[in-house]
């Protein structure tokens, strides 16, 4: 097993130099999963943000031979919950197929104060992606 950590120069870059974006663990037939780290984005609604978020996660998985498509587990923090329908509406224009796995949280506030929603994401790729 082989594991790269890293924040692809050509996705957004993190807002902090303590994390890498991803962790790339190569598998034994030459797939990988891709654990992506908590994602925000500016915005004055939660809407903008969440938008930013899956346009940010999108750029992370490319860089990395997968789409939105390939996403199998998403971990989403909401700092008011009864604005699920809203998030759940933005991530419906990103995530189109099945589904994936998934947990949403409300937290009372999240690193930055501004930040209404964080993501994070796992993904499964293919060997040759």
């Amino acid at each position: 097993m082989e594991i790269t950590l890293g924040s692809p120069a050509s996705a957004p870059q993190p807002l902090s130099p303590y994390y890498s974006q991803v962790a790339r663990v190569r598998q034994a037939d030459g797939g990988a999963l891709l654990f992506l780290s908590g994602q925000i984005a500016e915005g004055a609604t939660l809407a903008e943000q969440t938008r930013g978020v899956f346009e940010t996660i999108d750029a992370l998985l490319k860089a990395h031979g997968a789409t939105l498509a390939d996403v199998v587990n998403i971990r989403t923090y909401l700092t008011d919950i009864s604005r699920l329908e809203e998030y759940g509406a933005v991530r419906r224009e990103f995530l189109t197929g099945t589904p994936p796995t998934s947990m949403t949280f409300e937290v009372p506030r999240l690193f930055r104060p501004e930040a209404q929603v964080e993501i994070e994401v796992v993904a499964a790729v293919a060997a040759g992606g």
